[in-house]
Order: structure tokens, then sequence, then C-alpha cells
């Protein structure tokens, strides 16, 4: 008679016992239920402003700490995504110009229902002209400052062949494809400050001025709970201009001459 080694028999297990046939092999264990999904895993795609409206309705004090911890960490994460969009001056070449300038400030930004492009902001300079180095000083700050607006710089004449010297620095303007506004030889006629700058490319509309979330901030970005922004340089620039109804020149130039400038801008 044939035998099944894998039948639960008592003479196989006492065959088992003399070591005839193999041990069984363990009955593996039932699936232990899965556990209860913890809130960070529940909540993971809940924005900052409905996090705030479960913890109002939280069960108790626990829940809403950790309701309140995790609606802190999305305001965090938001500060960090807005800061990395550009947050710095990009040098770029004559041949990237019209990709890293005239197309990218096309490019609408997520969210932005007005579709209103991108401001970019392009610099113009020569290392060793005092007031074309004390501009590149300036744009760097600045564009911290105001990380939604794209920075970019270039080598004067290697944007724009036989430039002259006495037209730098030049900031030209762009947003949506189009030139909002250039300014040639800025700060050649008396030392300028950065705040002037940062007015001027505000009302020329290449920064927009954003509400920004003050670091440690725990207010959400689409409520009435924002943080009073008067500290902030670019509310500040945005209020001088506004209170005397100035409007940005289409064209600001250093010297009078420089009216009839025929140079190509998209490359």
């Amino acid at each position: 008679m044939a035998i099944n080694p894998n039948e639960d028999t008592e003479f196989n297990e006492a065959l088992r016992k003399h070591g005839i046939l193999p041990p069984r092999p363990p009955t593996p264990r039932s699936p232990s239920p899965p556990p209860a999904p913890t809130l960070d895993e529940k909540y993971a795609h809940y924005t900052a402003a409905q996090l705030r409206e479960l913890a109002a309705e939280a069960p108790d004090d626990e829940t809403e700490r950790i309701l309140e911890a995790m609606r802190r960490k999305r305001l965090q994460e938001a500060r960090r995504i807005e800061m990395a969009r550009f947050g710095r001056v990009y040098p770029i070449s004559r041949e990237d110009y019209t990709r890293e300038v005239t197309e990218a400030s096309k490019v609408n930004e997520e969210g932005d229902e007005q579709e209103r492009g991108t401001g970019v902001v392009v610099l113009l300079y020569k290392d060793g002209i005092a007031h074309s180095d004390r501009a590149k000083e300036y744009i760097n700050i600045i564009a911290q400052r105001h990380p939604h607006t794209k920075f970019v710089s270039i080598v004067g004449d290697k944007c724009i062949p036989n430039l002259p010297d006495a037209r730098l620095p030049m900031l030209i303007i762009y947003r949506k494809g189009e030139v909002l506004n250039q300014l040639v030889a800025w700060g050649a006629d008396r030392e300028r400050k950065i705040e002037e700058m940062e007015a001027v490319l505000i009302l020329a509309g290449g920064i927009i001025p954003q509400q920004r979330l003050p670091p440690g901030s725990e207010h959400d970005s689409d409520n009435s709970d924002l943080e009073d922004l008067d500290d902030d340089p670019s509310s500040r620039m945005r209020s001088a201009a506004t209170s005397t109804n100035a409007k940005a020149p289409k064209n600001v130039r250093g010297k009078k001459e420089d009216s009839d400038s025929d140079f190509e801008f998209d490359l």
C-alpha cells in the first residue's frame, strides 16, 4: 500500500518519530488582519485647510494635536515648493535666450487661473563696471525674494554683439512672450538702491508680489488668517509705487541718445 507522506495520520506520525518520514512543514499562520491606517496615511492627500477643519472637530486632544502637526507640515512643504521654483539667477548663453526667456515667460504658473505667464528678468552686464556690478548684486538678492519670477543673466556683448558698455547694465523684462520694459545703463546716472530696482520691476509687471507665509507661521494660504506682510520688502515696494499712482514707462534709459535703440531682444 502506497503511503502518502503528506497525510496527517497516526501511522505517518509514528514514521516521522522514527525518522522514516521527514518532519511535516510548519502549518502557515493565518494572516493577521491589516492594521488600521494611521492618521498620516488616512489623511495623506488632505490640504492644510481640510486638516484644520478636521482638527476643529477632533474627538479628543491627542487627535487634534496630531492633525495640527500634520497641517503645519503641509504648510512647510508648500513653502518649500514655492521657494524652490526659481529663487536664484540663472546664467544663460545667446543660444539659450529664446527657450530660457521668451518661451519661459509664456508658461503659466500652476494654479494661476488668470494665466498671467511667468515674469522673466534678463540682466545684461559686464564685470568691472561699478554700477553693473551693483545691479548684479541687487538682482541676486531680489531673485531670492521673488522666487515666482525667473531671473537670468548674460554678459552684454555675448547677448547683443557690439553692445556698447555705456548701455550696461541693461534689464529687459518679459511676460507672456512680450517685452514689458527695458532699462538701459541702470544706475549710471547716480548710485541707486535695491528698493528702487525692486519697485521698477514690480511696476513693470516682471514681479507680481506673492503673499508668502513667514517661517513658522501656522496660517493657511487660502484663508483670511494670513500674516500682515507689511515687513515684506515686495509689499513695501508695491505700496510705495502705487501710492503715487506711478506708471512704469515703456522704456527707461540712462541716456537720451539711447531712445533710438533698434536692438532685437528675442534672439
